[in-house]
């Protein structure tokens, strides 16, 4: 499984972004797809997953309300809309793909990071 990490960039706080993965290889081995994060000095995060069997989420905390997850099956592609940013969504963020149906921890699947950076 390859994953295609596309749409970081600057914006300013309050403002929206849109992210996006695009999954290829052998993605039938795919359950679950979605986005953690990294800030400098911190713990990598939860964002958001979306579970392909039955459409189930989990959004961390500090982005329920305000991220959305979904799931394009046609290309095999899961997009993050990201509203209302905060200075504390700046971070580096990663597509995750799992072979496990686990909402709760990442999978052995990463694309490559793609930086959001929040202005004030």
């Amino acid at each position: 499984v390859q994953l295609q990490a596309f749409g970081g960039g600057l914006v300013q706080a309050g403002g929206s972004l849109r992210l996006s993965c695009a999954a290829s290889g052998n993605i039938a081995r795919i359950g679950v797809m979605g986005w953690y994060r990294q800030a400098p000095g911190k713990q990598r995060e939860l964002v958001a997953l979306s579970r392909s069997k039955d459409g189930t989420t989990n959004y961390g905390d500090s982005v329920q309300n305000r991220f959305t997850i979904s799931r394009d099956s046609a290309t095999n592609t899961v997009h993050l809309q990201m509203n209302s940013l905060k200075l504390e969504d700046a971070a580096v963020y990663y597509c995750n793909a799992n072979d496990r149906w686990t909402l709760t921890s990442p999978g052995p699947w990463w694309g490559q990071g793609t930086q959001v950076t929040v202005s004030s």
